[in-house]
């Protein structure tokens, strides 16, 4: 099963064969995040009221005895679909987690990913569609019911699977949870949806502005959708909205020192990777069950993150390279530990500073046996002695960069949280400047294309801090149509990579640290 198009409705004359906090259960699309139109009476069906949070039944037991008679694939879809928007689950952790307890393998949890990721990714326009032939507002709607809702429509609008199949399977999950009385309703509900052809649903609802329509059609709030224009311009924005609904290839990092990528292309099947020569790309299976990677001699890691490490060592310094180097928000630990392993060859030893406590340890793993040092510390008041040769500030963002990977995260992030961050990531950045030596490098990260957060941030330490840029792009010359700007930015439908900024910034000769 798979979508014709990134994010788009499947078309009805294919053949048939036979995916923050609280989620806010009403529909966001369009400005402000929702849609106020109704369908015609004939069509509203009432849902039941709810009065207190109504949940799935808390068992021991797996999902075979709890949907008996439903297909497993679609039983573990519906249930990660439910915790992720009432418990705040992470879709990319709770699913390989259910698949593994369960036993689904190859073609039922090839099945019961699309399901989940497509459901979640889509579900502003799912949601669209639902309140269009209720009568009710979805908050108002069991949580239950509309995660098997939203994953029946997801069935009827996107995949190829049969109206009456995406239809009954999604009525029995809504039996199976205790919500009998809801079955005529979900029933309704979906039976309307499956009268109506997907591209008629889309014409119907997508909102009447440019940037709002490419946004619904993508699926995608329009804060995010306007973010992206203002950098890749209205042109491209169909395509780097589409792209965040394309599964990623995966991209593993060879350690230097341990083996080559050419080395691991060989042993994986795979393909060396055009910007990093540490990169190796794989269309598809389990890394954690290849050889090298179980050995340590391999990670998967982006390879836009390769390409920020490794330009954070290459940068020219002034003045001899002490072999200082420091790592200021190191957590999960790939940055650090690739950092590390080009350390171990220069004869460098590593820094690696990180508030959390628990992805300080996850450092720790990931660097074991290589010069890096972990400190749980806030990277704002590190107690680090100054005189660094190499910072690197990767900040702490909103993540709009990497969409694709976490198909929830499009609906829970707000647009205010980014001053917040705005404010954090200054600070960091300034800390690492004053850590950092004269003529010593600064190299700002973020995994996010909002101007706020990436040349908003560097405009600001230019105006404000004893700093100079240098044009990234010489550092890169490999990686093309990475912006105008002396620094870069990376574009999943440009690079392959996730939708990663850097700029390289040298403290002044001048200045003390």
């Amino acid at each position: 099963m798979s979508q014709n198009n990134a994010g788009g409705f499947r078309s009805r004359t294919a053949k048939p064969a036979g995916q923050p906090g609280k989620q806010q259960r009403k529909p966001a699309t369009g400005k402000g995040g929702e849609h106020k139109r109704k369908a015609p009476a004939d069509q509203h069906h009432d849902a039941p009221r709810r009065h207190k949070p109504r949940r799935q039944p808390k068992t021991t037991d797996g999902l075979r005895d709890i949907f008996v008679d439903v297909d497993l694939a679609r039983a573990a879809a519906f249930d990660v679909i439910f915790r992720v928007n009432e418990d705040g689950s992470y879709a990319n952790l709770a699913l390989p987690r259910l698949l593994r307890e369960e036993g689904l393998k190859r073609r039922d949890a090839a099945f019961a990913t699309e399901l989940t990721y497509g459901t979640l990714r889509t579900q502003g326009v799912i949601d669209a569609i639902i309140a269009e032939c209720s009568s009710r507002d979805l908050d108002s709607i069991d949580p239950g019911v509309l995660a098997a809702l939203r994953l029946g429509a997801y069935q009827l609008l996107y995949t190829r699977v049969e109206p009456h199949a995406a239809v009954d399977t999604s009525v029995r999950i809504v039996s199976a949870i205790g919500q009998e009385r809801a079955k005529g309703f979900a029933n309704g509900i979906l039976r309307t949806i499956s009268r109506t052809t997907p591209e008629k649903w889309m014409e119907k609802l997508t909102p009447a502005g440019e940037i709002e329509s490419i946004a619904f059609r993508n699926a995608h709030p329009e804060w995010i959708a306007r973010s992206f224009a203002k950098v890749v311009g209205i042109g491209e924005l169909d395509a780097a909205l589409a792209a965040d609904s394309l599964r990623p290839k995966v991209h593993l990092v060879a350690r230097p020192g341990e083996i080559t990528a050419e080395e691991l292309a060989l042993i994986t099947g795979g393909e060396e990777g055009k910007y990093s020569p540490y990169a190796v790309y794989l269309e598809s299976g389990d890394p954690g069950q290849i050889d090298p990677v179980r050995e340590g001699l391999a990670a998967v890691q982006d390879e836009g993150s390769q390409i920020i490490a490794r330009t954070l060592v290459a940068a020219p310094v002034e003045g001899e390279d002490q072999g200082r180097w420091l790592d200021l928000c190191a957590g999960p630990g790939g940055k650090a530990a690739l950092i590390g392993s080009l350390a171990r060859i220069d004869g460098a030893k590593v820094d690696a500073v990180e508030v959390s406590e628990h992805r300080a340890r996850l450092i720790e793993k990931s660097v074991d046996g290589l010069p890096v040092t972990v400190h749980n510390v806030d990277g704002r008041a590190t107690g680090l002695t100054p005189g660094f040769d190499r910072v690197l500030v990767d900040a702490p963002c909103s993540g709009l960069g990497a969409l694709r990977r976490r198909p929830e995260a499009r609906w829970r992030k707000q647009e205010s949280d980014i001053a917040e961050l705005n404010e954090l990531q200054s600070q960091l950045l300034a800390s690492a400047v004053e850590l950092v030596r004269p003529g010593g490098v600064v190299v700002y990260s973020t995994c996010s294309p909002d101007l706020r957060e990436t040349r908003g941030i560097v405009d600001h330490a230019l105006a404000t801090l004893p700093v100079e840029e240098l044009d990234a792009h010489a550092l890169v010359p490999e990686l093309d149509n990475a912006g105008e700007e002396k620094s870069i930015q990376m574009w999943p439908h440009r690079h392959g990579t996730d939708a990663m900024f850097f700029a390289v910034l040298r403290k002044a000769a001048g200045e003390q640290p």
